[in-house]
């Protein structure tokens, strides 16, 4: 078990480098639309405000996506496989065992969810029982159970709250302007002013951009990391390689995902079936294109 989650400690602490350097962000940018505005009030509610989503993410996260994906609790005498193999990969990876949910979907694709391992859940959809075989669903569920141990669902649930503030900062300082709003100039001096306005424009319209590059570079980060964890619970990289070779091969869509919770899903439920993507494009995606995880997963 040791083995499995040598480089723990090092994610938190990574994790919680990533949280500081977004809050960080956040609060400059408040910090910049307050000089614009000449009101040190917007510094303050920006931290706040950063500060008190997250929180909030972090608490109740579970709860949130379970209502969003509408997934239900799944019965052991109804799953009794996924349940031995859930319960069997909890204790290779010396983790509780997480709530297990199922989503009534077509499209094969699992997700995991949840502040800690001890509020974890994981959720499979109706499709992916369907479809893949016991080797196959034990790597699709070790690579959901390698999310809890790589402690994935803290950063991933805060990284997206405060892209959602800056966001939102942003589009309140780019509607002012729309109403004649003069800022700060007079009390800076004319240049000084304009030159700080200007700043506060190319902040308000680039500052979200920018965070939303930095949450999908994670999340693909972190689907990576999650496939080679979850090797190392099964020992047999074939298994989730299949898994991931069957969902490449599925078109189906899903009603049930949303723009928020697509970075949860093993594949994501968006992604069209290119068979080349581009540089450009890579960077846009909320998950690494699951031909490069195969190509990875049969190297090992």
């Amino acid at each position: 078990m040791a083995t499995i989650w040598t480089h723990r400690d090092s994610n938190i602490r990574k994790t919680w480098l990533l949280i500081t350097g977004f809050l960080i962000f956040v609060t400059t940018i408040g910090w910049v639309f307050s000089q614009v505005y000449g009101n040190p009030v917007i510094f303050l509610f920006a931290f706040v405000l950063s500060v008190l989503m997250s929180v909030f993410s972090y608490w109740f996260s579970d709860k949130i996506v379970i209502r969003t994906t509408g997934a239900k609790p799944l019965a052991k005498e109804n799953a009794p496989e996924v349940h031995n193999i859930v319960e069997n990969l909890a204790i290779t990876a010396g983790i509780p065992k997480p709530r297990i949910y199922i989503v009534d979907a077509p499209q094969p694709n699992a997700f995991a969810t949840g502040r800690d391992p001890e509020h974890a859940i994981v959720a499979v959809t109706s499709g992916i029982l369907q479809i893949m075989n016991k080797t196959e669903l034990e790597g699709v569920l070790a690579h959901e159970m390698s999310h809890i141990g790589n402690r994935d669902m803290l950063v991933s649930t805060v990284v997206v709250v405060l892209v959602g503030v800056i966001q939102l900062l942003s589009d309140i300082f780019l509607r002012s302007m729309r109403f004649g709003f003069r800022g700060n100039n007079d009390r800076n001096g004319g240049q000084a002013g304009l030159i700080l306005l200007l700043i506060g424009i190319i902040l308000a319209i680039l500052a979200p951009i920018a965070a939303i590059l930095i949450q999908l570079a994670v999340s693909r980060k972190r689907e990576y990391l999650a496939d080679a964890s979850g090797v190392l619970l099964t020992r047999y990289p074939e298994g989730l390689a299949s898994a991931l070779q069957k969902l490449a091969q599925d078109n189906t869509p899903m009603r049930q995902a949303s723009h928020a919770t697509a970075h949860l899903w093993l594949d994501d439920p968006y992604q069209g079936k290119q068979k080349t993507i581009g540089w450009f494009s890579k960077l846009f995606m909320t998950h690494p294109p699951i031909e490069d995880r195969i190509k990875k997963l049969r190297e090992m």
